[in-house]
């Protein structure tokens, strides 16, 4: 008698896990290796970020108030700050797979982590509105284009391409560096003929008003304070720790201090007419020279601010995905629709104050998740519980002592203030408790 060998049939994937898909964007379960992508295309997804108009603005800004080279010395401060910061927090994704709210869970607790969690994932919403709400302005100011209508045609293109995926954030920041680095040497040779010499623009002192240097490198930090403590959610998918670190060192200090510096630049070259508010904007340089260069500024606007708009939007889909059941193409059409409605409604206007206020609020939640990092690799892990007062009682810390700084010692670097409170306070506390022979960690269930 003969015996019929079957093929077996595949293994079924353990748990609620599924098969590794091209779509898949894992918002409940850390990135497996399988689906890990490679360094350029992470990096991609970090470098066309900043390369933005928004950080031009902010560089403009610092060197009309401090002058070309201290102004560029506290951008290159700024950065290099972000990237210790940024890094470090990357450097847990690409080890973990995890995205940011799950990586708030293993330190702030399973329902503890609702609160940084949900706080970022809505503020970075506030951002994306922002986003779109700029295109519709800045395409009026330029062009004289309906600003309803250019924000709606841009939060409709910015809301697909996040639907996209990781896949298509890594594309668009493929192309939006190299199309702002062209762009933004263009604009310089016209502010260069238009106003002043190369001598003279190197030389620029700035106006010397109230902001200075330690203010003038908090700027840089809030400019990235919310996505840079998500950055989980971009650099998750690298290979490894150390490849998430070099994806991060692509954005800061270099893509990130190159459009701040632009912007710095435009204004000493005398490119823009309200440098205290409208600071290193340049895309009034570009328009009214041939009909070519004006549609490669248009295309220059939307995939400029889309990418932004698009960063964000997919940090609050992942992170509200990742806090409730649904999943985050779902989320990506609601919150997407939100926005939008925001923008057209005129409201984004008044989100820039309070939205650049909250960064200084963010940066603790990084700390307190890197010290809580730290201490496991010395310590040994400790139970993750439902709520880890240790944690949420040394963010509240760090951000009431970045806040006091903010508005009592401008000339310190507040988000700075906050980082070594919250992860002095953490650090501390968690150290006593975990001594204490008498007594469990406060965060430690007792046995049933």
């Amino acid at each position: 008698m003969t015996t019929v060998h079957r093929p077996e049939a595949p293994a079924r994937p353990e748990g609620n896990a599924r098969p590794t898909s091209r779509s898949e964007e894992y918002e409940h379960t850390p990135v497996p290796a399988s689906a890990r992508r490679s360094l350029l295309s992470v990096a991609a997804t970090w470098f066309g970020f900043p390369m933005n108009l928004g950080s031009a603005v902010f560089g403009g800004v610092i060197v009309y108030n401090l002058g070309l080279p201290q102004g560029l010395l506290a951008i290159l401060v700024g950065n290099l700050v972000l990237f210790s910061y940024v890094g470090a927090l990357s450097h847990q994704a690409g080890s973990t797979g995890k995205n940011f709210a799950l990586l708030t869970a293993d330190t702030f607790g399973s329902r503890g982590r609702n609160l940084p969690a949900g706080l970022l994932a809505t503020v970075v919403i506030g951002w994306f509105s922002f986003q779109v709400g700029l295109t519709g302005t800045t395409l009026s100011g330029a062009l004289g284009w309906s600003a309803l209508a250019g924000a709606a045609v841009g939060g409709v293109l910015y809301t697909l391409l996040t639907m996209a995926g990781i896949r298509a954030l890594s594309l668009i920041g493929m192309i939006a560096m190299p199309l702002f680095l062209v762009l933004t040497v263009v604009a310089l040779a016209y502010g260069l003929d238009a106003h002043t010499s190369l001598a003279d623009t190197f030389g620029y002192r700035g106006a010397g008003t109230a902001l200075g240097f330690g203010g003038a490198v908090a700027i840089v930090i809030a400019g990235f304070a919310d996505s840079g403590t998500m950055t989980a959610d971009f650099t998750r998918w690298s290979k490894d720790g150390r490849s998430a670190v070099l994806a991060t060192l692509t954005a800061f200090p270099f893509a990130n201090f190159l459009a701040n510096a632009a912007g710095g630049l435009i204004v000493a070259v005398g490119g823009t007419a309200n440098p205290a508010t409208d600071g290193g904007g340049f895309l009034n340089l570009l328009t009214g020279h041939s009909t070519l260069l004006t549609a490669f500024a248009v295309l220059f606007v939307f995939v400029n601010l889309g990418s932004v708009a698009s960063h964000c939007l997919y940090n609050g889909a992942v992170g509200w995905s990742a806090l409730t059941p649904v999943r985050m193409r779902s989320l990506t059409l609601v919150l997407g629709a939100v926005g939008v409605a925001f923008a057209l409604s005129g409201v984004w206007g008044y989100f820039l104050n309070w939205l650049n206020l909250l960064g200084v609020f963010v940066p603790p939640i990084g700390a307190v998740l890197i010290t809580d990092r730290l201490l496991r690799a010395r310590m040994g892990n400790r139970p993750a519980g439902t709520y880890r007062a240790t944690a949420l009682a040394s963010w509240a810390a760090g951000a009431a002592a970045a806040a006091i700084t903010h508005y009592t010692l401008p000339e310190l670097v507040d988000p700075v203030v906050g980082i070594i409170t919250a992860a002095g306070v953490y650090a501390v506390a968690e150290t006593v408790m975990r001594r204490r022979p008498t007594a469990p960690h406060p965060d430690t269930a007792p046995p049933a």
